[in-house]
């Protein structure tokens, strides 16, 4: 074959390859609102047995979230972050000065003064003085988050807003199981095991903080209360608690006031296993340690009174929670069934999602219950007592309830939210203006928050 011919028939092969491979790329143009992948492989696009190919049916299996699952778009806006770097046995929000981020200004110019000088010339002579007056620097009140160590039971601080963790405190109180901030944050009660396994509780004030002040290492003055306090609620204001002791065989209910410690009795009972809440100044509830196999009781004293009375009863499984006006009762069962007690009527309303009231906190004007929910739950579980032992766990999502007509607003799921975990959610609190939800991961005690706002 001539040279000519040879690179005639290289050039029509060329030719042909060229023409194959831009019919191919042609015929598979994208139909109106197809999504082609990104990829930078050119040749991937015609392999018949390109991964882009899926089948319909690889789509992701979804989960049961009691009939509703938040959208795409509502999941992007979701704030969900954790806050602790460590296991906290107790925390608390509350509103805290801060320095305000401001633009620098310029500096003020300097104040003139004209002063006429009677010599030989009533030329006015011009004298600049300087504005030396001092400016105090801008402030603003923001919410703010206390916790307390369960290793070692220092304490921590950070702003809501902008999650900076700081080491407040370096008092050792060793494996903290359980901790409550009272006065506004001001002072503090935990409560841990001796080796000798007596609960031991401590109470103390925590030192004034300087303004600005980054960096504290506070040593937090206080007492060892009476030791084997089995149980402890703090009051709304914050300013005091409730305890119950065993004497013999019988329980003391006390009140302490954490601003002077004074102690004043309001209750003493036979019966030794109550849970106690503090919903109102006047009303403190006792409810009978719950049990999937035994009916329980709710009560009330009334502080001012210190008389004791019947509140429901008389349902397996009982665990209560009354509401900041006195008038509602958050009831759940053996079944995790909630229901909303009326005090007044003595009516109860079903509430339409299932979880345990201590899994919940009620907003300040009672119109609103925010309950971290089990998206499933396990069959032939005994509730709740197969979860207080630690043998069945939940994975929760954050709802809330109107609490007028008892439908539930799904407002997170951890799991499915960026950043999220699987959450078994507990001691949830809001903050004063209701913007964020706080709560415990019981799977980990770390602390978290949800921005609601």
């Amino acid at each position: 074959m001539s040279k000519r011919n040879f690179i005639l028939l290289i050039a029509i092969l060329a030719f042909v390859v060229i023409a194959v491979f831009g019919f191919l790329y042609f015929r598979s143009g994208k139909t109106p609102g197809e999504v082609v992948g990104e990829g930078t492989n050119f040749l991937a696009q015609f392999n018949p047995f390109s991964s882009q190919n899926k089948s319909p049916n690889d789509e992701a299996p979804g989960i049961d979230i009691n009939g509703e699952q938040p959208t795409d778009e509502e999941l992007a806006v979701v704030k969900l972050k954790k806050v602790s770097s460590m296991p906290v046995a107790g925390f608390t929000v509350f509103n805290k000065e801060r320095l305000k981020e401001v633009p620098v200004a310029p500096p003020a110019p300097p104040l003139e003064t004209t002063v006429t000088v009677e010599e030989e010339t009533t030329t006015p002579i011009v004298i600049k003085k300087i504005n030396t007056k001092p400016v105090p620097p801008a402030t603003e009140f923001v919410p703010a988050l206390r916790y307390v160590s369960r290793a070692d039971g220092n304490i921590y601080q950070t702003f809501v807003d902008k999650l900076e963790e700081r080491r407040f405190s370096e008092t050792v109180i060793p494996k903290v199981y359980d901790a409550y901030f009272g006065n506004k944050g001001q002072s503090v009660v935990m409560r841990n095991l001796k080796s000798d396994r007596i609960i031991q509780t401590f109470s103390g004030n925590l030192p004034k903080e300087k303004l600005g002040e980054d960096v504290a290492r506070n040593d937090i003055q206080g007492v060892f209360l009476t030791e084997g306090i089995k149980d402890i609620s703090l009051s709304p204001d914050t300013s005091k608690i409730f305890y119950l002791l065993n004497t013999g065989e019988s329980t003391v209910g006390t009140i302490l006031n954490l601003l002077n410690n004074t102690k004043t009795q309001v209750f003493s009972s036979d019966f030794t296993e109550w849970n106690s809440f503090w919903p109102t100044s006047k009303i403190i509830t006792l409810t009978t340690k719950p049990s999937g196999i035994f009916p329980g009781q709710m009560y009330m004293i009334d502080v001012d009174k210190k008389n004791f009375s019947r509140i429901l009863g008389d349902i397996n499984g009982l665990t209560t929670q009354m509401s900041p006006s006195g008038k509602l009762v958050l009831v759940g069962n053996s079944a995790l069934s909630l229901f909303i007690y009326h005090t007044d009527t003595k009516a109860y309303d079903a509430v339409e999602v299932k979880t345990l009231p201590e899994k919940c906190v009620w907003n300040k004007t009672s119109a609103f219950i925010y309950c971290a929910v089990p998206s499933f739950l396990e069959n032939g579980a005994l509730y709740p007592d197969d979860w207080y032992r630690g043998e069945t766990s939940f994975s929760d999502q954050i709802w809330r309830i109107n609490a007028q007509n008892g439908l539930a607003t799904l407002l997170a799921d951890p799991v499915l939210v960026p950043g999220g975990e699987d959450i078994d959610g507990i001691k949830l609190s809001l903050d004063e203006a209701e913007d964020y939800l706080f709560f415990v991961n019981k799977k980990d005690s770390f602390l978290w928050e949800l921005e609601l706002k």
